[in-house]
C-alpha cells in the first residue's frame, strides 16, 4: 500500500495500491495495460477521503520550449511543471496575459482538466492545444481548443478521467495585451493612469495571500465549492431576499459566490471533527490537523444542506474526492468508508 498524504494537499493519509510514474510518451500508453488507475498531478483539487484500490499515475512530464511569431508566443509546456512557476516565468519574459491565475497550485497538465480560472480569466482563453494519451488505445493526440470542450470549471478531460493522460499543454499567447480588470476585487486598479500585468500579478497575489490558507501551513484544497449559476428570474427572487447578495452577471444567468452563500449562514469556523470552514475563507475547508475522510463528508454535506435549505441553491464540489473506486459522483450517498 502507497500513503497518500504526501499526494494530495488536505493531507489525509489514506492509501493507495501503488503510485507509477510516467517519465515518457512510451510510459504512458503503458497505462492502458491497469486495471483501476487514477491520474493525479499535484494533488491540489484533489482529496482521497478512504483507500484508493487502485494505481495512482503521475506524470513526471517537465520541460518548456518557446517560439515566437510576429503576434505573439507558443508554448509547449510539460504536463508535470507548475503551474505558477509557468506563469511567472512568462511574465519574467514580458509575455502577458496568464497574470490574473498567478498563484493558482497545481500543475500545468491539471490546468486545461479543470479549466482553472480566477479574477476574471479562464486558462482555456490560452490553450491552442492539449497533448494527450488516448488510455484505451495508446495512441499520440494533439486536441486543439474547442475539442477540449472548455466550459466554467470543466473540459472533455474532466468527463473523462479514464480516458486521457496529458503530455504537454500548446499555449498561445498574444503580443496585444490588455489589462483583464473585470472582477470586481481588481476594480480599485482601474484609477490607476497606466496598469501593468506584474501590477496585477502583484494585486492577485496579495489578495489569495490575505484570503487562502497556504496548504503547505494548513492542508486545503482550495475552493471546495463551484460557483452556483442561477437564472436572471431565481437571482431577482434571491436579491430581494438577499439584499447584499454576491452575483456576476454571465452568458446564462447570474455566478453567485459560492463563499457568500456559506458566509451569510454564518458557517465561517464550523468543524465535523478536524474538517472546518476556514475563518477567513468560507469556500475552502481545512483539514487541521488529523480530519479524516468521515469529517470532509460531513461538513460538505452539512454546508450543501445549509444552503440548499436558505437559498434553494445546491452546490457542487469543484475538488476531486476520491473513494475507493474513484471519483465520487454522488457525495450524499457514498458509504464507502
Amino acid at each position: 500500500m502507497w500513503p497518500l498524504a504526501s499526494h494530495h494537499s488536505f493531507k489525509i493519509n489514506n492509501y493507495a495500491s501503488e503510485v507509477f510514474n510516467v517519465t515518457s510518451v512510451a510510459d504512458a500508453r503503458s497505462v492502458v495495460d491497469l486495471d483501476s488507475f487514477l491520474i493525479l498531478g499535484e494533488g491540489t483539487n484533489t482529496l482521497f477521503v478512504d483507500n484508493y484500490d487502485g494505481v495512482i499515475v503521475k506524470s513526471d512530464i517537465t520541460g518548456i520550449s518557446l517560439q515566437e511569431s510576429q503576434s505573439g508566443w507558443h508554448i509547449r509546456v510539460g504536463a508535470q511543471e507548475n503551474w505558477h512557476d509557468f506563469v511567472t516565468w512568462t511574465l519574467a519574459k514580458n509575455m502577458y496575459g496568464l497574470e490574473n491565475l498567478v498563484l493558482i497550485p497545481g500543475s500545468v497538465g491539471a490546468a486545461p482538466v479543470q479549466n482553472i480560472g480566477a479574477y476574471g480569466v479562464e486558462v482555456s482563453q490560452y490553450i491552442q492545444s492539449v497533448e494527450a494519451i488516448h488510455i484505451s488505445t495508446g495512441e499520440v493526440h494533439t486536441i486543439a481548443n474547442d475539442e477540449c470542450d472548455f466550459s466554467y470549471r470543466d473540459s472533455v478531460f474532466k468527463r473523462n478521467p479514464r480516458s486521457w493522460l496529458i503530455t504537454h499543454v500548446n499555449f498561445y499567447i498574444p503580443k496585444a495585451w490588455q489589462p483583464n480588470l473585470s472582477y470586481p476585487a481588481l476594480a480599485d486598479l482601474k484609477s490607476q493612469a497606466s496598469i501593468s500585468a506584474r501590477t496585477i500579478a502583484d494585486t492577485v497575489i496579495a489578495i489569495r495571500s490575505s484570503k487562502l490558507p497556504d496548504p503547505n501551513k494548513i492542508p486545503n484544497a482550495g475552493s471546495f465549492f463551484k460557483n452556483p449559476v442561477v437564472s436572471v428570474e431565481r437571482y431577482q427572487q434571491l436579491i430581494g431576499d438577499f439584499p447584499n447578495l454576491v452575483g456576476f452577471e454571465v452568458d446564462s444567468g447570474y455566478k453567485l459566490a459560492a463563499g457568500w452563500l456559506i458566509e451569510c449562514l454564518g458557517l465561517k469556523g464550523t468543524c465535523c471533527g478536524d474538517c472546518c470552514v476556514h475563518n477567513k475563507q468560507a469556500l475552502v475547508l481545512v483539514n487541521r490537523g488529523h480530519a479524516t475522510g468521515d469529517d470532509v463528508l460531513a461538513l460538505c454535506r452539512l454546508i450543501q444542506q445549509r444552503v440548499e435549505q436558505a437559498f434553494s441553491v445546491m452546490l457542487e464540489p469543484e475538488v476531486r474526492l476520491i473513494g475507493r473506486n474513484g471519483l465520487i459522483d454522488d457525495v450524499a450517498n457514498y458509504q464507502g468508508l
